[in-house]
């Protein structure tokens, strides 16, 4: 049986994350630049890069840029954007990835994190940054906040995107949150084209903890890109950043 991530990132996946847009991907990627403090040309990993949005916005600024995503359709989605000659992408599984490593940093964004059952798996995908850096190299990861998610959790919603009808259900289970999306053709009708996501909800110490054993270092917690410091209950976001040392 697949897991949900092997079978939620296709087709569909564009028609519900199409309002994902590449102005706030420039806005997001100058922040980061920042807090990575990366030298010009520096090698960035864009780790479960989807359709690019950032690896792109990094390749623009200067960067030499590798995205790796599970998905296919995602990077296909991704090779036809301007600039993405740019960029090498290839297709892998976070947890065991068929580079050398030698990164400057380590992007990992959109809560591209807790999509596994088990803490070990986590972990290995945090090895796996640490065996991509150079010593001294540095990591994002851009999280959710499990606080903000339950208190502000809109338990469904139904939008239209041209003939699609887009209909989201959330609900917080067993320590994780999980969303389940319904696609169905306004003018063919139909069975609806059915999805789940699922992400388990870390909390900030959780993440030391998970960040810890896989030899990194944290340095700092930021509630968004608009927010230098976290507040555990108001912050949207955990952004995590850090130092293999």
């Amino acid at each position: 049986m697949s897991e949900w991530y092997e079978t939620s990132f296709g087709e569909d996946y564009l028609i519900v994350y199409r309002h994902r847009d590449f102005c706030g991907a420039r806005h997001e990627v100058e922040r980061m630049i920042q807090w990575l403090n990366l030298p010009p040309g520096a090698r960035v990993l864009d780790l479960c890069c989807g359709m690019g949005r950032h690896s792109l916005a990094l390749s623009q600024a200067g960067y030499e840029v590798t995205g790796v995503d599970l998905s296919e359709v995602l990077l296909r989605e991704a090779r036809t954007q301007a600039g993405a000659e740019r960029i090498t992408w290839i297709r892998s599984d976070m947890r065991e990835l068929p580079l050398a490593g030698g990164f400057d940093a380590v992007v990992n964004l959109f809560t591209s994190f807790g999509y596994f059952e088990e803490d070990e798996e986590q972990v290995k995908v945090l090895k796996e940054v640490f065996r991509m850096l150079k010593p001294g190299g540095r990591f994002i990861i851009d999280f959710l906040n499990p606080a903000y998610v339950i208190s502000h959790l809109v338990p469904h919603s139904v939008r239209e995107d041209g003939d699609t009808l887009i209909d989201e259900s959330r609900r917080i289970e067993d320590g994780y949150v999980k969303k389940e999306i319904l696609l169905t053709s306004k003018q063919t009708g139909g069975p609806a084209r059915k999805y789940q996501e699922r992400v388990k909800l870390y909390t900030l110490e959780d993440f030391r903890s998970l960040i810890a054993a896989a030899g990194l270092k944290l340095e700092a917690v930021h509630g968004s890109y608009d927010e230098s410091s976290y507040d555990p209950e108001t912050s949207r976001r955990m952004i995590f950043t850090g130092v293999r040392p």
